[in-house]
């Protein structure tokens, strides 16, 4: 046994999805979601490889805990599941286990995906076959891959959102939460909107720190400034609203499958009450089991010295 294979089997053990199925099953769009799990993926890779790249030592994520590998096997010919399944064998030997899923569709929902994406079927380059003559040789193909599949999957009536919520509930390590990204910023209005933002929230509406002399160069990052806005009962109230309304949409971006929400809080400057307002924001979605990242996108552009910055003489 080759030296790499000994660590995998008697060390870490990789965790290894090799995705097949009927071609327009949904093999890509699952490939698609094994990536946002955190799986370094390869598509049609040759069975002939499969335990030389499962035994490699150069696999993203060896050293870094288990490392996830998912590889998508797709219909060529008879020989190529020849080889895959003397490969599947070899594994076992070697002790590395695996998992297959096996995605499938009935004969007229794989008709219509092809017919509506007029994209050819993998069975009939030769133009010797029909389509329906192509996905019944697939099927037979795939016979015996099927019967060893861990999990089948039919996507026949499956939108793809629903497929990835079949994938993320059988091999996700982590919460939903974990899977949408969130940017949390400030910014001020009088240097432009927050165009990348799928939510902005305008906060110029509460009362304004600046107007103190002794906040005016300050920051939303200093307790003084901070606790000047956190303490009028106008923030109280709107972060009461805001925070119900968090707790409505998020769920609703995570069943949606969204990767990365982007929420811009404005004030006219960007230096006080929206840095208050974007930290408090941050710190309320970390207690919700969000991972956030929050930045203050105008704070360098504020006048924090009294030198007529760009934030100077700004309401």
């Amino acid at each position: 046994m080759p030296e790499s294979a000994q660590h995998i089997s008697k060390g870490e053990h990789i965790d290894l999805v090799i995705i097949t199925g009927m071609s327009g099953a949904g093999r890509t769009e699952a490939m698609h979601t094994f990536e946002d799990l955190g799986y370094y993926c390869i598509d049609n890779l040759p069975p002939s490889l499969l335990l030389s790249l499962v035994s490699s030592s150069d696999i993203p994520g060896q050293g870094e805990g288990r490392p996830h590998l998912a590889v998508v096997c797709d219909a060529r010919n008879r020989d190529y599941f020849e080889q895959l399944s003397t490969e599947l064998n070899r594994l076992h030997e070697q002790g590395i286990e695996y998992r297959i899923i096996f995605l499938d569709a009935s004969d007229d929902e794989l008709l219509a995906r092809y017919k509506a994406s007029r994209r050819r079927h993998p069975l009939c380059t030769d133009n010797k076959m029909t389509l329906a003559q192509g996905i019944d040789a697939e099927r037979i193909l795939l016979s015996d891959l099927r019967q060893l599949a861990s999990m089948i999957i039919d996507t026949s009536s499956l939108k793809p959102i629903e497929l990835r919520e079949r994938i993320n509930e059988t091999f996700s390590e982590s919460s939903p939460q974990d899977g949408l990204g969130v940017v949390v910023y400030s910014f001020g209005f009088k240097h432009g909107m927050a165009e990348d933002a799928d939510i902005v929230i305008d906060v110029r509406f509460l009362p304004n720190p600046y107007y103190d002399p002794n906040m005016r160069y300050m920051t939303g990052l200093e307790d003084e400034v901070r606790n000047f806005v956190m303490e009028r009962n106008e923030t109280r109230e709107f972060l009461k609203n805001w925070e119900q309304l968090l707790d409505c949409v998020m769920p609703g971006y995570i069943a949606e499958g969204k990767q990365q929400l982007a929420i811009g809080i404005g004030c006219t400057g960007g230096q006080h009450r929206s840095v208050v307002l974007a930290e408090a924001t941050g710190q309320y979605l970390r207690s919700r089991g969000y991972r956030v990242h929050v930045s203050h996108r105008d704070l360098s552009l504020a006048d924090t010295k009294g030198d007529g910055g760009d934030n100077a003489n700004t309401l």
